[in-house]
C-alpha cells in the first residue's frame, strides 16, 4: 500500500512539541507520523503512545528505537500495550543504534548483526502470541509468552543500511526503513539486497519498504533542502550528487518525485522537514502531496 508520511525530530523539537505536530499531521490528512529513538533525546514508545492519545487515525511509526537499549521482551511489552490500546496504529522499528552511543551506556555489542538476526525474530514470535524459548548470543528467553498479546501482530520493522544489514534484515523483518540521504539508484540497490535476503530466507510476500527523504517546499526549497544534508541534524553528508538526494520545489514538484520512489518499490515515503520547516505548514504540503498521489 502506497503511503506519504513525515517526521516528527528529535533533534529540532522538544518533546512539548509534539501536540502541535500531531494535531498539524492529523488535520492535513497525513496518514503517518514517524519519530525515532536517538541517545539522549525522546523516548519512543512515550512519544509514540501519547500521539495515539491524542489522534483518532494518525499512525506513528518508530523507525527507530535501538536494539541494543531494551531486552526484547520489555520491548514485546511495549508494543504490545500500545497495539492493544490504539489497534492498527503502530508501526514498531528496531536497529543497531548509534554504536558510539551504545557504548556510552554499556550496551554495545561486539556484533550488531548477530543481535539483529536473534532480537528481531523473538519479538515478531513474541507478538504473535507465542512461547518463545531461545538460547542465542545476546538474546535469552525461556518459556517466555505475553500475558496480553496484541489481537494482530502488527509488522515489525528494521532499519538498514550497509549491504549485510540489508541482507540480514529482509530475512527476519516485516519492513525495513532506509534512511535519508540517499539517490533513487542507491534505494534501488538497497531494496534489491532486501530482496534477495527475503528470498534466501523463504520468506514469501514483500518486506514493506519505508524510505526517508529530506523535503523542503516554496522559496529556495532545493538550496535548503540540500544545505540540510551537510549539517549535524541530518547526517553530514555533501556530495556532488546532493540535488538527486532531497525532494524540493512546489507540492506538484515534490508529488513527481514521490512517485519516482513509489516506481522503484517503496511503499512508504517519509517526507523529512529541514530543521528551519515550520510544522504546520510542513503538514500542509505533506497532506497535498499524498492527496495529488493519490493517497
Amino acid at each position: 500500500m502506497r503511503r506519504v508520511g513525515t517526521i516528527f525530530s528529535p533533534y529540532v523539537n522538544a518533546p512539548e512539541r509534539l501536540r502541535e505536530a500531531v494535531d498539524a499531521a492529523e488535520a492535513s490528512g497525513v496518514a503517518e507520523l514517524w519519530i525515532w529513538e536517538d541517545c539522549f533525546r525522546h523516548s519512543a514508545f512515550a512519544v509514540a503512545s501519547a500521539a495515539l492519545a491524542w489522534t483518532d487515525r494518525l499512525r506513528i511509526g518508530i523507525g527507530i528505537s535501538p536494539m541494543p537499549l531494551r531486552n526484547v521482551a520489555v520491548t514485546a511489552m511495549e508494543i504490545a500495550t500500545i497495539e492493544r490500546l490504539f489497534p492498527g496504529r503502530l508501526l514498531p522499528g528496531v536497529g543497531h543504534g548509534v554504536q558510539s552511543w551504545m557504548g556510552q551506556v554499556g550496551a554495545r555489542v561486539a556484533s550488531p548483526l548477530t543481535l539483529l538476526r536473534e532480537y528481531v525474530p523473538a519479538l515478531r514470535d513474541l507478538l504473535a502470541g507465542e512461547q518463545v524459548t531461545v538460547g542465542g548470543r545476546y538474546v535469552t528467553l525461556d518459556g517466555v509468552r505475553l500475558d496480553w498479546p496484541p489481537e494482530r501482530a502488527p509488522l515489525v520493522y528494521a532499519a538498514a543500511e550497509g549491504p549485510k544489514t540489508l541482507h540480514t534484515t529482509g530475512g527476519v523483518a516485516d519492513g525495513v526503513v532506509l534512511d535519508s540521504r540517499h539517490t533513487l539508484a542507491e534505494l534501488s540497490r538497497s531494496i534489491d539486497r532486501v530482496r534477495a535476503g527475503r528470498q534466501e530466507a523463504g520468506r514469501t510476500g514483500d518486506a514493506d519498504i519505508v524510505a526517508y527523504v529530506v523535503t523542503a517546499f516554496g522559496t529556495d526549497a532545493r538550496a535548503r533542502a540540500v544545505a540540510s544534508l551537510d549539517d549535524s541534524v541530518y547526517g553530514g553528508l555533501d556530495s556532488d550528487d546532493s540535488a538527486d538526494r532531497v525532494l524540493a520545489g512546489s507540492v506538484e514538484e515534490v508529488a513527481a518525485g514521490v512517485e519516482r520512489l513509489f516506481d522503484i518499490g517503496v511503499e512508504d515515503v517519509v517526507l523529512q522537514p529541514t530543521a528551519d520547516a515550520e510544522i504546520e505548514a510542513f503538514s500542509a504540503s505533506v497532506g497535498e502531496v499524498a492527496r495529488l498521489v493519490g493517497q
